[in-house]
């Protein structure tokens, strides 16, 4: 495959890094999913029946909850807003059956959880008797007493003391709240189903129970935003004081209710690119004159307390994943999969003992590293030599006129130790990545 890449015309005069586009995305992966296919299923399967040729390799899993009280308009997950609690009960049933099947297989068998993260939808929409069983089983079938993080992903209204205590007890060390803005009227023209006074109540559970970590998320750009009510987020968000702050720019994929709005031409408002990118560097500017630190291009962490954030930065260098759930995305031993993305096929599977294996990919060593390399960027830095010792391959050398462009245009700097982005180059990083995709992946869906 050609490793040619392309390099960008000057931001000025790029259309995509200004208009907000049904279609923009959040970088999660490459290649593009928009690739992955079901013919590639039965390596996953034999990949799975043998031991792992390394035990360094670190081992995490992801655990899709996949309920909520409301959709949000810009949410393009798998999601699930009118389940019964039988229902629930029958989906955790096929979760718990899914790992327990990935515990007998030699490739998982026998191996440590390095990780444990519960997303979603919202995790913390189970009940507490539903959870405790659940962890259970999952317990039970893979131990995570010895893992370095264990996170845990929270709406805010959907909390309560007793619920708080019992995500304590089950061993969270990572408590995240998506908050995405302290604003009333933003938070329900944009589909939220919490209100400011329910994030404020949670915060004084989450911090009585003395999580390890306890992040919070934001997001740039919900419709509805104005620099007074974004400058009044900003300044809340410190007030709560917590260890993590996550900002986020509000992205369209195609699959959001947002996204379908802008296609029928309804004449609903979008921020552009510059106005997010301005209220971000607001924040970053805010939160670093209360104490807090750039840890990656979305996140800033409070000098002082934990700094660690095991998933992100395990995902980002390659270790192996189990993601079970609806519609979750795995990567075992070099392979890409993706359970089935409907309830009634991934049930069924799940109970009668199969993988629930919907589509998956096998790249190339030149695909891995491109993978490692644009996902790392979104830290900010990466080390030359890392890419070296682990590729054999001089990142500089082989991407070097796009890291020359990038440069020229103010997004980057580099020297032969390592590459670190610009403020400019942090603030557009997921437009930047697609910059060091091979030919044929480029101006492609990404989903």
């Amino acid at each position: 495959m050609s490793t040619q890449v392309h390099v960008p015309e000057p931001a000025t005069s790029r259309k995509e890094w200004k208009e907000t586009a049904v279609g923009s995305v959040f970088v999660s992966n490459y290649p593009p999913y928009s690739f992955w296919r079901d013919e590639h299923n039965s390596r996953v399967e034999s990949m799975l029946q043998v031991p792992p040729a390394t035990i360094d390799v670190p081992l995490g899993i992801y655990l899709h909850i996949p309920f909520c009280r409301k959709r949000c308009k810009f949410c393009y997950f798998r999601v699930y807003t009118d389940r019964n609690s039988s229902e629930i009960q029958v989906y955790l049933d096929a979760l718990a059956r899914e790992v327990e099947n990935y515990a007998g297989l030699p490739g998982i068998a026998g191996r440590n959880l390095q990780f444990v993260y519960f997303g979603g939808g919202t995790p913390s929409y189970i009940s507490v008797k539903h959870l405790k069983a659940l962890v259970d089983r999952l317990k039970s079938a893979l131990p995570w007493d010895a893992a370095d993080e264990v996170a845990f992903e929270c709406e805010p209204g959907t909390l309560s003391q007793p619920k708080v205590a019992a995500i304590r007890e089950i061993g969270v060390t990572r408590l995240s709240l998506g908050l995405e803005n302290l604003n009333d009227g933003i938070l329900k023209e944009n589909g939220r189903a919490h209100v400011g006074k329910e994030i404020y109540q949670a915060m004084g559970w989450v911090k009585a129970q003395a999580f390890e970590q306890v992040n919070v998320d934001l997001i740039s750009g919900m419709v509805g935003e104005t620099w007074k009510t974004w400058k009044e987020t900003v300044q809340g968000t410190i007030d709560l004081d917590p260890d993590s702050v996550t900002i986020y720019q509000m992205e369209l994929p195609f699959n959001t209710t947002y996204s379908r709005a802008l296609l029928d031409g309804n004449g609903m408002t979008v921020a552009d690119w510059e106005t997010k990118r301005a209220w971000h560097a607001h924040a970053i500017d805010a939160f670093g004159e209360a104490g807090y630190e750039i840890s990656s291009a979305y996140t800033m962490v409070k000098k002082g307390r934990p700094k660690r954030f095991v998933y992100r930065d395990a995902l980002w260098r390659s270790a192996d994943l189990i993601g079970a759930g609806v519609a979750s995305f795995s990567h075992v031993g070099g392979i890409h999969f993706q359970n089935h993305t409907q309830w009634d096929p991934y049930v069924d599977a799940c109970l009668q003992g199969r993988l629930p294996l919907n589509r998956s990919f096998v790249p190339t060593n030149e695909e891995r590293l491109v993978r490692e390399m644009i996902l790392q960027l979104k830290l900010g830095r990466i080390e030359t030599g890392y890419f070296r010792d682990k590729f054999d391959v001089d990142i500089l050398e082989r991407f070097g006129e796009a890291y020359g462009r990038l440069r020229d245009f103010g997004m980057l700097e580099f020297d032969a130790k390592g590459v670190r982005l610009t403020r400019e180059g942090l603030l557009r990083v997921d437009q930047l990545l697609p910059e060091f995709y091979h030919d044929v992946y480029r101006d492609s869906r990404y989903t």
